[in-house]
């Protein structure tokens, strides 16, 4: 219990800090967050500690640098009666692009032997950079075209798009059009069949003969039709026998034959249609 209050006390302690004369947010306190909330405030806690190591190491650093190079200075003053301050504003210019030029080129001194080696470094990543360049152009070209290319059949398929929609819609229009014909066949049909059957009732009411009904004159015409078709084969046979020069008695009696089942074939038609037409 004791080590849980501790760690409120810590994080409350850490929140102040980190929020400073802004108010902190409100949070549920319990174990959980106050745990996580622990935890964070450790770890920032080692971080800020070792960030003032670093910055520690930089201020030693930097005063190393700044003792080395007073140094330096002396021994140059001591050796060669020389001081930048004794430099014309012409020599401070070359002096200060000479020290710009070291740090950038990031030697360890301004002697020539330092500075013919970070150029060539300096050339090759040029090189290197320009080769790359060339690259990336090559590149970026071949994405133009492929990305004009893309453009181009998006526009082509954005075109047949709005075509097949127009088609889809006049097709749908069409099979409306048709939905709307067959149901009113439809309903036209099951009319016409409750007629039908409607006018049969009322014949067969009166005692109409059930062979002229509509499905029996269906029958009829099918049969009289076939009839039909039956007697083709008979008229050529007669045909082909008027075409003979047989014995004429001969003749004659087949010709009369042929007469006879033509004539009742005929009139067996006959009165089928007699009776179709009643």
């Amino acid at each position: 219990m004791e080590a849980q209050e501790e760690k409120e006390a810590q994080v409350a302690a850490w929140l102040k800090k980190i929020f400073g004369d802004h108010p902190i947010p409100q949070y549920e306190v319990n174990a959980r967050t106050t745990e996580i909330l622990h935890h964070l405030s450790e770890r920032n806690r080692i971080r800020d500690r070792d960030v003032h190591l670093v910055i520690e190491d930089l201020k030693q650093k930097a005063s190393e640098y700044e003792a080395e190079a007073k140094h330096l200075q002396s021994l140059l003053i001591e050796s060669v009666n020389f001081s930048p301050a004794n430099l014309s504003s012409t020599g401070s210019r070359y002096l200060n692009a000479l020290v710009d030029s070291a740090v950038a080129l990031e030697t360890k001194d301004t002697s020539l032997a330092s500075f013919i080696p970070a150029v060539n470094d300096l050339t090759s990543d040029l090189f290197r950079i320009k080769s790359k360049n060339e690259e990336i152009k090559l590149e970026l070209a071949k994405l133009e075209k492929n990305l004009t290319a893309t453009l181009v059949l998006e526009k082509c398929l954005r075109e047949d798009l709005k075509k097949a929609e127009l088609h889809l819609s006049m097709e749908r229009a069409k099979v409306d059009n048709r939905l709307q014909n067959t149901g009113f066949l439809k309903a036209k049909s099951e009319e016409f069949r409750f007629g039908i059957r409607t006018a049969e009732e009322q014949l067969s009411a009166r005692g109409m003969d059930a062979s002229l009904s509509h499905q029996s004159l269906v029958a009829l015409s099918e049969k009289l039709a076939e009839l039909k078709r039956q007697t083709i084969p008979l008229k050529k046979k007669l045909e082909s026998y008027l075409d003979l020069m047989p014995n004429p008695s001969l003749a004659q009696v087949k010709i009369e034959e042929a007469k006879r089942e033509l004539d009742t074939i005929e009139a067996e038609l006959t009165k089928k249609v007699d009776m179709m037409e009643l």
